[in-house]
C-alpha cells in the first residue's frame, strides 16, 4: 500500500513538473514572439509605404508582394474583404519584394503611379490583367501599358516618372527591409509585427482574428 502511495505521488509530481514545464515553454515562446514582433516593426513600415485603412487602426497587416506573383493576385481580394469587414480596426500596408524576373520594372511603374494619385488603380489593373503580361513566371513590362491606360493613367508620364531617384530609393528600401525580415517568397504577411506561423489564408485569417479580438478586449476593458 505504501509503495502504491509513493508511486501515485511520484506520478502527481511528474505531472505537475510537466505542466509547469509546458507553461514555461509556452510563456517563453510568447515572449520570443513578442520580442520578434517588436524588432520587426522597425523594418515593416516606412514613410513612403502605401496603406489602406485608418492610421490609428489597432491591427496592421504588412504585405510584401510581387505584382507578377499569381498567389499575390489571389490573396488581394481576400485581404480587401477583411479590410471592408473591419474598417475601423484594420489597416493594410504594402511593400515590394520583386522576386520574379522583370518585376523590378513593374514596381517602378507602381511607384510612378502614386505621382498621379492612382496607385491603387494601377495595382488593381495590373493584378487583374496579370495573365496577359506574366509569361512562364516572368514579368513582361512592355505588355502592361494598355491595361494601365484603360485604368486612367497617363502612360507617357508613367514612363518618365518611373526613372525618378525617389522611385529607386523607395524600392531599394523595401528590398532591403525584405531581406532584413527574411522575406523569401510572396506574399509574405506580418500582423502587428508577427509573421505567420506557416503560409496560408486560414493562418492569416486566424492571426488577424486573434489580434482583432485582443484589441477589442483591451478597448472594452
Amino acid at each position: 500500500m505504501k509503495q502504491k502511495t509513493l508511486f501515485i505521488s511520484a506520478l502527481v509530481l511528474l505531472a505537475a513538473v510537466f505542466v509547469g514545464a509546458m507553461q514555461f515553454y509556452d510563456g517563453q515562446k510568447e515572449r520570443e514572439a513578442a520580442a520578434a514582433a517588436a524588432k520587426n516593426r522597425e523594418s515593416l513600415v516606412r514613410m513612403h509605404s502605401m496603406s489602406l485603412g485608418r492610421a490609428e487602426a489597432p491591427v496592421q497587416i504588412v504585405e510584401f508582394f510581387d505584382p507578377a506573383c499569381e498567389t499575390c493576385a489571389a490573396f488581394y481580394p481576400l485581404v480587401k474583404k477583411m479590410l471592408a469587414e473591419n474598417r475601423e480596426d484594420l489597416r493594410l500596408t504594402v511593400r515590394y519584394a520583386p522576386l520574379h524576373r522583370g518585376s523590378d520594372e513593374v514596381v517602378k511603374v507602381l511607384e510612378a503611379a502614386r505621382k498621379q494619385a492612382k496607385y491603387w488603380q494601377a495595382l488593381e489593373a495590373l493584378l487583374a490583367s496579370q495573365q496577359d503580361w506574366v509569361q512562364h513566371h516572368q514579368a513582361r513590362p512592355e505588355l502592361i501599358w494598355p491595361h494601365l491606360a484603360r485604368a486612367g493613367l497617363d502612360v507617357e508620364r508613367l514612363k518618365a516618372d518611373m526613372q525618378a531617384p525617389d522611385v529607386a530609393a523607395a524600392i531599394a528600401q523595401d528590398v532591403a527591409d525584405g531581406r532584413a525580415l527574411n522575406v523569401k517568397m510572396t506574399p509574405e504577411f506580418f500582423v502587428n509585427g508577427r509573421a505567420l506561423p506557416s503560409f496560408g489564408y486560414e493562418q492569416l485569417r486566424k492571426l488577424v482574428g486573434d489580434e482583432l479580438s485582443a484589441a477589442r478586449n483591451a478597448k472594452a476593458g
